[in-house]
């Protein structure tokens, strides 16, 4: 499958990179990539919060929202191409640090990865969330057979609402990238760039998430030869959803931890 993007380099890559919130010009970068399903406007209370001292830009992933009139992917290698080639080129002056929860962490891991091996720009830093890590995944309990199967998985990792169900309108909407996303889940096998990282990596899980458990979430150390941190929250798959306070200041935490403390912006009274 080949996806088709916007011409031209800055409106392309502002087709897939959405920055939200003004950053001062030392600001550090963190690069969120959305859950199957998800958008990049999931990422917005998390920008608001870290801004201006980290520039969040989140990805929108094609066949979704204002890019519903292109396909949706179902190969996360094709998608992370794509991506660390509008991250590498060109070269940013800063590595910045890649953030992806549920399938958004497999492809956050297979960019990571890109940009190390392919373009010799390794990132900062990685964290994942909510994933379980490549070489120890599961057969896929996500299914995209069926709207029905789709909308089942869904709701059966907790963080979305029922009503779903009664709203033909929203389940058009939603289903159709959802359905694109849960298959791509499904046919990825890690190894198509190497796997071994250089930048610190963090892991992330809901307490109560049955998607992932503690062995799922330590594996990721083997992915990297620097840092490996991880940490359990309250919560279940969605533990993240709208970004609390305890969130924020762990994924503070995480980017100062591997690119160093942050200098505060400067205002019209310093100059």
């Amino acid at each position: 499958m080949t996806l088709s993007t916007a011409s031209g380099g800055s409106h392309e890559r502002a087709a897939w990179l959405r920055a939200f919130h003004d950053a001062h010009e030392q600001a550090r970068t963190l690069v969120c990539f959305p859950h199957a399903g998800g958008t990049a406007g999931q990422y917005f209370p998390l920008s608001a919060a870290l801004a201006p001292d980290i520039r969040v830009l989140a990805v929108q992933y094609p066949g979704r929202q204002d890019r519903c009139s292109e396909p949706a992917f179902e190969d996360v290698a094709l998608l992370a191409d794509e991506i660390a080639r509008l991250l590498a080129e060109p070269r940013p002056a800063s590595s910045p640090v890649l953030f992806g929860h549920s399938l958004g962490a497999l492809v956050a891991f297979e960019t990571a990865a890109r940009l190390e091996h392919r373009y010799g720009a390794a990132p900062a830093g990685l964290i994942v969330s909510g994933m379980q890590a490549p070489y120890r995944r599961t057969a896929s309990r996500l299914t995209g057979d069926s709207e029905d199967a789709a909308l089942e998985a869904l709701l059966g990792l907790g963080g979305t609402d029922p009503a779903i169900t009664g709203h033909p309108e929203l389940r058009a909407v939603i289903l159709p990238a959802l359905r694109s996303d849960f298959r791509a889940a499904a046919a990825y096998r890690p190894g198509s760039s190497p796997s071994l990282l250089s930048c610190p990596v963090t892991a992330w899980t809901g307490r109560d998430d049955e998607f992932t458990h503690g062995d799922d979430i330590h594996a990721w150390a083997e992915h990297t030869t620097a840092g490996f941190h991880t940490r359990d929250f309250a919560g279940d798959h969605f533990y993240l959803n709208g970004f609390p306070p305890l969130i924020v200041e762990a994924v503070r935490t995480a980017v100062t931890r591997t690119t160093g403390p942050l200098e505060r912006a400067r205002t019209r009274t310093d100059t």
